[in-house]
């Protein structure tokens, strides 16, 4: 649907009338089950909860207290705050809407797309004036909700897929692409790729992007790789390359998931003797500033975070004022030539 014919809706057009009805019960023990007051027995509470998933009633945590016409609550759901990447982007949203006196309520989500319907199901309980989270894959029923919820939506970071209301971001697909043709026009031939856990979309669309490009223009495939099945951490890459190595040492350049994973490569280099980049060639991504504190900094695919975060800001405020702001923003990336390849 266009935004110039996005409709405004009620965050559920379910009421708690309609909860009530399907479960078999009053309206005033159902009332208690979704405000956990009262003697509620367990059969009675498993059919309201059950009939409040089935009709998609979302309480209003402002009744009675600070309803008005117009919220100035931003609902901001992230898939981590364990380095730099988002809270820059959170600082770019905070600061172009500042001045319109929005304020910002964060959930945080561990890249669990169950945590993230359920923030989001707590956030829209507060009536946002808009919703803001990362990446465009969702659960249905968290899609639903979005759509239904008649408030802004913005999702950042990506914008290849279907946005449910507006997106800002990068192309992940063509920022693997752009990794590959670095390594491939500094002659590298042999190359690996080391990531993290498989909850990260975007990484997985890098590494989709990486070996297509391989494919595409050197008739290459990947000479090796290791995923680990957990959060992308320093020490994380440090295990990973090693352990790649162990089994792949004919490699002459590893891509890692994000600058994270290859600093914790490169830590592992200057421990084990490897010479970055005469034997081996490290490529990261996201850009982070400490990744180019190394000795050698770090080769890696630039992202513009807190300028995905500004322009969200400015989109949010352009629709508020009633404005028609693009349904899709392509920020871009760069690759940023250090010394590690």
């Amino acid at each position: 649907m266009s935004n110039e014919h996005r409709p405004h809706r009620a965050v559920s057009a379910a009421t708690l009338a309609d909860v009530a009805r399907a479960a078999g019960v009053s309206e005033i023990t159902a009332s208690r089950v979704v405000r956990g007051r009262g003697p509620i027995s367990a059969a009675t509470r498993a059919k309201v909860e059950a009939a409040i998933a089935a009709v998609g009633y979302v309480p209003n945590r402002l009744a009675g207290g600070l309803a008005s016409a117009g919220s100035n609550l931003v609902g901001v759901v992230l898939p981590s705050l364990s380095n730099s990447v988002f809270p820059d982007v959170l600082s770019g949203l905070n600061g172009a809407i500042a001045g319109e006196r929005l304020r910002t309520l964060v959930a945080v989500t561990d890249y669990d797309l169950d945590a993230e319907r359920d923030a989001v199901a707590a956030l829209l309980a507060w009536r946002p004036a808009a919703l803001v989270l990362v990446g465009l894959e969702h659960r249905p029923e968290t899609r639903e909700m979005l759509a239904a919820s008649g408030a802004t939506i913005i999702e950042l970071m990506d914008i290849e897929g279907d946005p449910v209301d507006l997106a800002v971001g990068l192309s992940h697909t063509a920022a693997g692409a752009a990794a590959a043709r670095r390594l491939l026009a500094r002659g590298r031939s042999r190359i690996g790729y080391v990531g993290h856990g498989a909850g990260d979309l975007r990484a997985a669309k890098r590494r989709a992007g990486l070996e297509a490009a391989l494919k595409r223009d050197a008739n290459l495939t990947l000479a090796g790789a290791h995923v680990v099945d957990a959060p992308s951490s320093v020490g994380a890459g440090r295990a990973a390359l090693a352990a790649l190595l162990e089994v792949a040492p004919e490699l002459d350049a590893v891509v890692f998931s994000n600058d994270d994973m290859a600093l914790g490569g490169a830590f592992h280099c200057m421990a084990a003797g490897v010479d970055v980049p005469d034997r081996l060639a490290l490529v990261g991504f996201n850009g982070l500033e400490l990744a180019n504190a190394l000795p050698k900094p770090l080769t890696t695919v630039r992202t513009a975070r807190g300028e995905i975060g500004r322009i969200a800001g400015e989109v949010l405020c352009a629709r508020l004022r009633g404005e028609t702001p693009p349904k899709v923003t392509d920020v871009g990336f760069d690759v940023v030539a250090g010394g590690t390849d």
